[in-house]
């Protein structure tokens, strides 16, 4: 693929802009080694190559049988993957692994070892509670070993803020991945449960090597040690049945809560920012253009996390998408907590003629982004974006809208790009927004879009056809589009989730609980792989980069609900990345995943058929992980 040339000139730029900006703390992990025994006798093997890792970097593979000692597999250091298909062991045995890297011709120290897996999935076993799901989940080094441990929530009587009714209380599990489980937190009663209530937060926020878990609480919040938050005998529901209102929270307090991630343990509280009155204040042209007063356009949460400083990360808790938008920054220091920037688009009453641009501009999802490659992070929040000062940067005015995607989508365009789909109904209609728009993502400025005055819910942007450059995007009528907005063919029934499953560089496609290989040729979908596990309420439990080589992994429900199935490929890769975790905006985005309507994430640069090399992260590493000492990133960009 050929590169505009106004892109090479944006690469010099930031080339010459990496120079002076600080580096992104970032944590250290190990290897990562997976290996799983294969049906026809051999052992697939992968590991991480990590963005600090030199170039010239090399592996060596050994193998341990039955506790035997160790031999070395390859027979010279395997310097052009992170994999290999050992076809010399007995699979009939217990088989460990570890790897060592080599640099300049000489070894270095060997990684954790890891066990061959029987099957292509590591079994998780949880603790299940009568009537309750396993729910969304994060990843995270809980205890600073570098290995990723799993906060799952678990959802019992969930209710959409449209509709009234007693909800279950949301909980809060951590577990190891050998299913150990590390605590417990249980919001309470007056938390109500749903997927617009319940954001949680998992990321080493204060740069010691370990996460913590940040999210909204209330009067009766139990932490990980048993100790309550506020006061464990209220009860701040309303009970009115067949009321709208009925089951809702719309009086108390309303708390913010940092926890620590080895324990559960409530570190710090402090008052949600912002509070929920009024509860008329909350309309605005989003969605359908109206208001109401009974808990729903109030009740609706985001959260992400941030490069604020370009250096280390802060929380950022969100309220409202229809209407008024309030964003709040905080940031977890030496044992404090404290309130960075609020962002407040302001109240505005029917007909809204008064309301800010950033008003109505929410989405039921999120992303985080250098959308103006200044080195910090700036809230991209469906189609208005807030800068890192905490100061809007601008509005499209494109308004609500249910799904988006953000990435380098246009590779020969300089910058990132946003597609997104909007709402057009009841009142809004008349605005005649765009169904579909890509825009540009640090000025807002329109690309293409199409259907204006129709009502999308769902897209997808996605390389998945090697025959046009950068993404294909589709969503609403009109079938799946090339980067620039032109139709070229019908589009997958998937709609959802896309995922890097198989060798290659294009993108596959989540499809329920099977991964399907879009067909170019013949325009239909190919199934790949399936699973018999089930994920959450609008996808995977979690999909990741989780272990292994840069491919993603799927963190799904096991049949019966008594465990979770991690889900690896075993397919041998044609490229050598560095793990995806180590992109920043990758990483952030495994972080966000879990808000409101689960969308997949995506790196600050383009992945896919004809890519350029990545760019190198401006990362430094803290954590008990297998980083080469003395070694780090430097973003070296031609």
């Amino acid at each position: 693929m050929s590169i505009h040339p106004c892109k090479i000139a944006f690469v010099l730029l930031l080339g010459l802009a990496a120079a002076g900006r600080a580096q992104r703390q970032m944590e250290n992990l190990t290897r990562g080694v997976v290996a799983v025994k294969q049906a026809d006798g051999t052992v697939y093997v992968g590991w991480r190559l990590f963005g600090t890792d030199p170039e010239t970097i090399g592996f060596n593979l050994y193998r341990a049988a039955n506790g035997g000692a160790a031999v070395l597999v390859n027979k010279t250091p395997i310097t052009n993957s992170t994999n290999i298909l050992d076809r010399g062991a007995d699979t009939g045995q217990s088989l460990q692994y570890y790897i060592r890297p080599v640099l300049d011709g000489k070894e270095l120290s060997p990684s954790a070892p890891t066990t061959a897996w029987e099957n292509d999935y590591l079994e998780i076993p949880i603790k299940p509670i009568a009537r309750y799901r396993p729910g969304d989940a994060s990843m995270a080094d809980l205890d600073g070993d570098g290995q990723y441990e799993i906060v799952l929530h678990q959802t019992s009587g969930a209710r959409d803020n449209a509709h009234a009714g007693i909800t279950g209380t949301p909980v809060l599990d951590a577990y190891k991945l050998d299913g150990t489980h590390l605590w417990r937190i249980d919001l309470g009663i007056n938390i109500r449960e749903g997927e617009h209530y319940t954001q949680f937060m998992v990321y080493d926020l204060d740069g010691d090597g370990r996460a913590e878990m940040a999210c909204k609480t209330a009067d009766g919040t139990t932490d990980g040690t048993g100790r309550v938050i506020g006061d464990p005998d209220k009860d701040w529901r309303i009970d009115k049945p067949g009321d709208r209102i009925h089951g809702r929270i719309l009086a108390g307090p309303e708390y913010f809560t940092i926890f620590d991630g080895r324990t559960g343990a409530a570190l710090k509280t402090a008052d949600y920012i912002p509070g929920r009155d009024p509860i008329d204040g909350w309309g605005g042209i989003g969605g359908n253009g109206g208001n109401d007063n009974y808990g729903n356009r109030c009740d609706r949460f985001l959260a992400c996390v941030a490069y604020l400083d370009g250096e280390r990360p802060s929380v950022v808790m969100c309220r409202g998408v229809y209407g008024r938008i309030v964003m709040a920054a905080w940031d977890w220091r030496d044992g404090e907590l404290r309130s960075r920037w609020v962002f407040d688009s302001g109240i505005s009453y029917p007909p809204f003629e008064d309301a800010s641009p950033y008003s109505g501009m929410g989405g039921h999802s999120l992303s985080v982004a250098d959308v103006d490659h200044d080195g910090r992070d700036e809230i991209v929040y469906h189609s208005m974006v807030v800068d890192d000062n905490g100061q809007g940067l601008y509005s499209t005015r494109l308004r609500h809208g249910d799904a988006m995607h953000i990435s380098d989508l246009i590779p020969d365009r300089p910058g990132l790009e946003v597609f997104t789909v909007h709402e057009n109904e009841g009142e809004t209609v008349r605005f005649q927004t765009p169904g579909a728009a890509m825009h540009d993502a640090a000025t807002g400025e329109l690309i293409w879009s199409h259907s204006p005055g129709v009502d999308i819910s769902l897209c997808l942007a996605a390389d998945i056809d090697p025959r046009h450059p950068g993404c294909e995007a589709w969503g609403g009528p009109g079938g799946m589009r090339d980067a620039g907005g032109r139709q070229i063919g019908p589009a997958p029934r998937s709609i959802n989730f896309a995922i890097w499953w198989d060798g290659d560089l294009l993108r596959e496609l989540l499809f329920g609980s099977t991964i399907v290989k879009w067909n170019w040729e013949q325009g239909a979908q190919e199934r790949l792989y399936a699973t018999d596990s089930r994920g959450g309420a609008r996808g995977p439990n979690l999909m990741a980069d989780c272990i292994g080589d840069w491919r993603e992994e799927l963190l799904m429900t096991a049949p019966g609900g008594q465990a979770l199935r991690l889900y690896t490929t075993t397919i041998p890769p044609e490229h050598r990345l560095y793990t995806l975790m180590h992109d920043p905006q990758y990483r952030l985005a495994i972080a966000w995943q879990n808000v409101v309507y689960n969308k997949p994430p995506h790196p600050g640069f383009f992945l896919g058929d004809g890519m350029e090399p990545p760019p190198l992260p401006d990362i430094y590493l803290v954590g008990k992980g297998e980083a080469i000492a003395g070694v780090k990133s430097a973003n070296q960009n031609p």
